[in-house]
């Protein structure tokens, strides 16, 4: 994806189409963008970006299959829209997407601060955002996703401060007092 000022590509746009399935997407055409979607020699598309924002999507059942179908390089996902959907759980097939930074699952029905820990498997992911979910009224929201997600720099559109880091690794010792206890001085 050289050459580009964008390192995603245009983004595959899946928006507002009432789909209920991932792979709804295979029987739909992308909405048009400002510049038309480039395509290799077998007609895959060459794009980093996938937004699914603003439809009834519930699980992630058959993504990695649907985005093979689609994408030159699937597995180079980098942003992911999943706003405002029907979520209640972070599907694992996301820690497949080795490649995400950008992930977007605001306005969705996540209940359980656990459901995050799954990302910690995503190396890049830099940018996330879960407002407008049932998790963020939880005390230790923030502090969580912090803890969780070692390399994140934004959460719900606002940067994660140096003080806040500090903050939270001393928040994850008070919780887990065992953890900094083992190699400390044997009586």
């Amino acid at each position: 994806m050289s050459g580009g000022r964008n390192m995603f590509g245009s983004p595959v746009d899946f928006s507002f189409r009432e789909l209920n399935t991932v792979s709804d997407m295979l029987s739909d055409e992308p909405n048009p963008g400002t510049r038309p979607l480039k395509r290799d020699s077998e007609q895959k598309i060459l794009s980093a970006t996938l937004r699914l924002n603003n439809n009834f999507l519930s699980d992630l059942t058959g993504l990695m299959d649907t985005l093979s179908a689609l994408y030159a390089e699937p597995t180079r996902l980098a942003w992911l829209d999943l706003s405002f959907n029907e979520f209640q759980h972070i599907h694992p097939v996301l820690t497949e997407l080795k490649e995400l930074r950008l992930l977007y699952l605001h306005g969705n029905r996540i209940c359980k601060l656990s459901e995050v820990d799954k990302l910690a498997a995503l190396p890049f992911l830099h940018t996330i955002t879960l407002h407008g979910n049932p998790i963020v009224t939880e005390r230790e929201y923030r502090a969580h996703l912090i803890g969780t997600l070692p390399r994140v720099k934004m959460i719900d559109f606002s940067a994660v401060t140096k003080q806040e880091r500090e903050l939270t690794s001393v928040w994850q010792r008070s919780r887990n007092p065992l953890k900094t206890m083992s190699h400390s001085k044997v009586d």
